[in-house]
Formats: C-alpha cells, structure tokens, sequence
C-alpha cells in the first residue's frame, strides 16, 4: 500500500502544526506505518505569531531523520528573497507589493526572529537586522526546499500546476503561485494533484485536485490528511473521516 500524510499551509502557527503532527502519531499507532511520509504543502511562515519556531520545529525534526517532506511555498521564496537582497521582487508577486507589506505577512515573520518593522525603517537596515538574527540552519532549509513531491499517481505541490505541461517543465512561479488557470481546469491532470495556496472554509476533492489549504493564516484549522492509494481521509481528533469528490458524495 502506498500510504502518505500532508499537511496544509501552517502560516507561522506552532500550535496547530504540534497538534496537526499529533494526529498524525494516532494514526500511525493505529496503522503501525511509522515510515509513511509526512509532507508539508508550504507556506510555512508569514501572517502567523511564530513563524522562526515553525521552521526551528522543521528543521530540528528534519535533522533528527522524522520522515518529512517540505514543499516550497510562495511566502517561503519571499522570504528567501529578501535574505538575499531586500529590494528583490519576486515574478509571482504584484509590482505594487513587497514582502514587508503587513497584507503579506513579512513583518510578523520577522518579528518572530525579534525583528521590528515599521513604514519608517530602511529596508535595508531591516535586511542587516535580519543576516545576524535569521540562523543559517533556517536560511538553508528555505533554500534547499522542493517545489514538489510525487508518489505513484499523487503529486504534491504548493499552488498547483499548469495544465499541459509535463511536470519536469513546470515554471517555478506556477507551481508557488498558480490559480485560475489551474483551478478552472476540470479535466483529469494525469496525476491527483494536492495542493494549498488558496485558502477554503473546508478541504476539497475536486476530482482532479485536492486543496487542504484551510485558512491557518486567518483562524482557520490546519489540515492534515492520509492518503492510501486511491482513498483520502482527514485527520481529526475523533479519528479519520473521508474525503471524496463531489460525484461520490
């Protein structure tokens, strides 16, 4: 059987990453598979109080050989972007914007590492800030992230992808940012393609596509789910309940 866990966008939530792996270690007690993966859809900081522990929590269980998968997500390119250079723009990204834009979240993943950012402040000053408090452990994590993990007949990927493009010749910039194209796309991908990026009251099986994006950044929950060959379930405290497309509801 192939047998795989993820999780949706944590947007700097500690707490409900704690208790979405939680869940995970009852269902694995309950299966015994503790080999199973455990992927990560992305976005894992920003808009979120404590977006340096995320990545601490990540990065520390990485090391330890939990069998984790992290998936590049926009706001995670963004912050590896400014780390570079504070006036990069990222090509997904409105040109009026930047990542230090409070409707982007920035500023608190910043302030998580103890870092203030306020209108008045020069980007620059806020950058060198951020190359003495941002440890080099969370930087080469960011960087060293996929865009996607795939599994015999599920791919996963932060946004989505271009429909009728084969999946080695994706743009990055989809794959961290796509949306219309690829959610008005009804018919089969090729492979199911889960994903989060756009946030929904509840998760969703189009079909051709799982979205498990459930609004963390906002107050929503964080999903976690299990896939077994072709059944999906979420994971909740009371245990596993099924997710289905619409045609089998």
């Amino acid at each position: 059987m192939t047998r795989a866990y993820a999780i949706g966008d944590i947007h700097g939530h500690l707490d409900l990453l704690v208790q979405a792996h939680a869940l995970i270690a009852a269902d694995r007690a309950e299966t015994g598979d503790m080999s199973a993966p455990v992927i990560h859809l992305g976005d894992l900081i920003d808009r979120g109080p404590e977006s340096a522990e995320v990545l601490e929590y990540l990065v520390a269980g990485t090391m330890n050989g939990k069998p984790w998968i992290t998936i590049k997500g926009n706001h995670d390119y963004m912050f590896e972007l400014f780390l570079r250079d504070p006036v990069s723009k990222d090509p997904g990204l409105r040109a009026d914007l930047s990542w230090l834009d409070p409707r982007l979240g920035g500023d608190t993943t910043l302030a998580s590492y103890g870092i203030e950012v306020t209108p008045e402040r020069d980007p620059a000053e806020i950058w060198s800030e951020a190359q003495d408090r941002v440890p080099d452990s969370h930087r080469a994590f960011i960087e060293g992230l996929p865009l996607t993990h795939q599994i015999p007949g599920i791919l996963f990927v932060h946004a989505g992808i271009r429909p009728g493009i084969p999946i080695g010749e994706q743009d990055p910039t989809d794959l961290m940012w796509i949306r219309r194209d690829f959610h008005g796309h009804k018919r089969d991908l090729g492979v199911l393609v889960v994903h989060g990026h756009t946030p929904v009251d509840e998760p969703m099986h189009y079909g051709n596509r799982v979205n498990l994006d459930t609004g963390a950044a906002y107050g929503g929950p964080l999903t976690a789910a299990i896939f077994e060959d072709d059944r999906i379930f979420i994971l909740t405290p009371e245990g596993r309940v099924a997710l289905r497309p619409p045609a089998d509801t």
